[in-house]
């Protein structure tokens, strides 16, 4: 008999998510690898076998079995767009969205994204991750496993690098893996306002040759682990040609782009996204029908984040049935964040996707588990049970995986295993 670490025996459905091609799209959304009566041998941090329970069960031997009889065992979710990392909170501000006030007044009027940077300057690196901890403690437990997390609150250089250097311990003191991305693009600080073109130099002369720099010294960059940079074009942010700007600076840096586009405006911004080969376009609440179909027949991988319409009151939700079925690689995210999205679960962003945007149970699952990794590089590593990845998986108690979207409010996640061990 094979020896191996940890067997997880007689899941009523083992969820793959498997596609070793790339991200799904189109029909291959609706299919999430179900195996019956599944069992999952992970050795040295690894998956070294998925099938049916009455093969697998007579070649291998475990130091430690667990019986998933009448649960679901699926990959961990994958959060690809995070703002998870920043000090205070905007609690006064959901009042005044309920009283009235739209996103971007709030933001004209000094709030918003200047108000998380005032309390983020404030803040020692030493205080971010404390006040982020818990946020990415409670994400855990809600099955995920892996995410990307944005800077971007600081707005100046040494506030945003200290941001990086807060992802950095973070990623090195809890379970979740983090991808870093730099965000400095993200608002015009007050110091800067009317001068947003000064503001983009800032950006591309001074804080992204000072991020390069910071990666290829930190941890990420010794193990070649992903770093992006993003940029958010939108009204009352950076327009198209800044964005240009933020996003090539980037590329010369060999730093890959992001970018947040669409939330509230088209700009063109999907197409920039395509032009430059970004590995994700986000939001897409807008998007044309001609952008989707340039979006669908591009690498770029799309990301929803149907928390914030939730949040913000919003009737209107990014049409992700249309862009599955153009055939965009489409994700699902909660993009965590202090204003606009204050959500740490992606099962309950399934619930919403499938509601609000008429996505299956099937879609959702696939958009935050292998989807959800290609938007961020990490395809080949994360999201599916395939052998020779890292051994992320949760054991969930329902008989059936579409509860994860079915059921809503609460947490179905019984065990959290990262890299092969229990973390929850």
């Amino acid at each position: 008999m094979i020896q191996v670490d940890l067997l997880i025996l007689n899941a009523a459905q083992v969820i793959t998510c498997a596609s070793p091609d790339g991200p799904k799209r189109g029909e291959a959304m609706t299919d999430v690898g179900l195996i019956t009566d599944g069992t999952v041998a992970v050795a040295d941090g690894e998956i070294v076998a998925v099938g049916p329970t009455v093969d697998l069960q007579a070649d291998y031997n475990a130091h430690q079995t667990i019986d998933a009889g009448g649960k679901v065992v699926c990959p961990g979710f994958v959060d690809p767009h995070t703002h998870v990392v920043y000090a205070g909170d905007r609690v006064g501000e959901f009042e005044l969205r309920i009283k009235g006030a739209s996103y971007m007044e709030i933001m004209a009027a000094g709030g918003g994204i200047v108000s998380t940077m005032r309390a983020t300057r404030a803040a020692s690196v030493e205080q971010l991750a404390a006040e982020t901890r818990p946020r990415l403690a409670a994400m855990l437990k809600l099955g995920t496993t892996t995410a990307e997390v944005k800077t971007g609150y600081g707005l100046d250089t040494d506030s945003e690098l200290n941001m990086l250097k807060a992802i950095e311990s973070l990623d090195q003191n809890q379970p979740i893996d983090l991808v870093p991305t730099f965000l400095g693009a993200h608002a015009i600080p007050p110091e800067y306002k009317d001068r947003t073109d000064a503001f983009t130099d800032l950006v591309v002369e001074e804080m992204l040759p000072q991020a390069a720099a910071w990666y290829k010294n930190s941890s990420f960059g010794r193990r070649n682990w992903p770093f992006f940079n993003d940029v958010f074009c939108e009204q009352n942010a950076f327009d198209l040609v800044q964005s240009r700007r933020v996003l090539e600076t980037g590329l010369a840096l060999d730093i890959p782009a992001k970018i947040h586009v669409d939330e509230f405006t088209s700009m063109g911004g999907v197409t920039l996204a395509v032009e430059l080969n970004a590995i994700s376009a986000d939001h897409l609440d807008v998007t044309t029908p001609e952008e989707r179909e340039r979006l669908a027949n591009s690498s770029t991988v799309g990301v929803v984040l149907p928390a914030v319409n939730i949040n913000l009151g919003s009737a209107h939700f990014a049409d992700a049935r249309a862009l599955v079925d153009a055939g965009v690689a489409l994700a699902l995210s909660t993009d965590i964040n202090p204003g606009s999205a204050p959500c740490p679960s992606m099962p309950l962003v399934m619930a919403m996707a499938c509601r609000y945007q008429k996505l299956l149970p099937a879609e959702a699952m696939n958009a935050g588990a292998i989807n959800a990794a290609h938007a961020i590089g990490l395809g080949d590593r994360v999201g599916s049970i395939e052998v020779g990845k890292q051994a992320d998986l949760l054991i969930v108690d329902v008989p059936d995986y579409r509860h994860l979207a079915y059921q809503f409010g609460g947490n179905l996640v019984e065990r959290v295993i990262k890299r092969g061990n229990l973390r929850y």
